[in-house]
């Protein structure tokens, strides 16, 4: 473990994209925590996402944001999870589980 600690450290400070890769139970949010815990976004709440919970029909909505009346519920402007992350830490957790269309809008806005 103290190589994965050490790793952590070394990130924690940087602006670099950071993969944490592991099967199920591994720790890998753990470890997205202690990284944003160590850096100096820490004083915002970290936004993690769920997308293997988010349906196709939300995930622009939920992930970019959406305009008052871009859907029927859409009663007000609403930020998209990448805005709210904007100075913190995007944790996106169950990328794997998006169709694949959806991890290439995904892939155009990490680029």
């Amino acid at each position: 473990m103290q190589p994965v600690f050490e790793a952590i450290e070394q990130v924690a400070n940087s602006k670099a994209t950071v993969l944490i890769d592991g099967e199920n139970g591994t720790g890998k949010e753990v470890a997205a925590r202690r990284i944003h815990k160590l850096s100096n976004r820490a004083g915002k709440p970290m936004i993690k996402v769920d997308l293997g919970a988010i349906s196709k029909g939300l995930f622009e909505s939920e992930l970019f944001g959406h305009i008052k009346g871009a859907f029927t519920d859409a009663k007000e402007v609403g930020m998209g999870r990448i805005e709210m992350a904007n100075g913190s830490t995007l944790f996106l957790d169950e990328i794997g589980n998006l169709d694949e269309s959806m991890q290439r809008k995904l892939l155009s806005v990490l680029q």
